[in-house]
């Protein structure tokens, strides 16, 4: 049997421009009650962009909830009911001024399980051809091309710790690996 939890009721504590946050009433499975505080998110969309020359395109920007910069794949929000693959092209072409020929499917994750809603749909493009950066006005970040080894390699130990990122870059390594590349 299926382990689930039933909404009594749901009340919205905050709406902002990103998140929706809802404090909720739950019906355990055992009949007791508890409460949930859920941020609610439209999800995002992330590309693992490779070069012919085997090199990964990554953004370094500062991330005002750490106070540092951090190294991510080129990703950005999902509007409401957008197609995430669409979304990810569009931030490919916008943080890093390419587009490419091939997309890999790379699944999706859940980053924050415990009590955020959002989803990250993650891709892999290859055959890239450069149309051009055009940055939103309140977005400032550096594009990098590094080879996918070394990108492993930061990943590894550590330096590299945004999630999806992390997970972009170990599902690729794995399946490029069954490719015998």
């Amino acid at each position: 049997m299926a382990h689930t939890e039933k909404t009594l009721n749901s009340q919205e504590i905050f709406k902002g421009h990103v998140i929706r946050v809802t404090l909720d009433k739950v019906e355990l499975e055992n009949g007791d009650t508890s409460m949930r505080e859920i941020v609610h998110h439209h999800g995002g969309a992330c590309v693992l962009a490779l070069t012919d020359a085997d090199e990964v395109y990554l953004v370094r920007q500062f991330r005002y909830a750490f106070g540092e910069e951090i190294w991510e794949l080129p990703a950005g929000k999902l509007e409401a009911n957008e197609d995430p693959f669409e979304a990810a092209k569009r931030e490919l072409a916008e943080e890093c001024g390419v587009t490419a020929d091939a997309y890999t499917d790379l699944g999706v994750i859940y980053p924050t399980v415990g009590y955020d809603s959002e989803k990250i749909y993650m891709y892999a493009a290859e055959g890239l051809r450069t149309t051009g950066q055009h940055l939103d006005p309140d977005e400032f970040l550096d594009v990098v091309r590094l080879p996918f080894d070394q990108v492993l390699e930061m990943v590894l130990s550590g330096e590299i710790r945004d999630s999806k990122t992390v997970a972009g870059v170990l599902k690729f390594a794995v399946l490029r690996s069954r490719r015998g590349q």
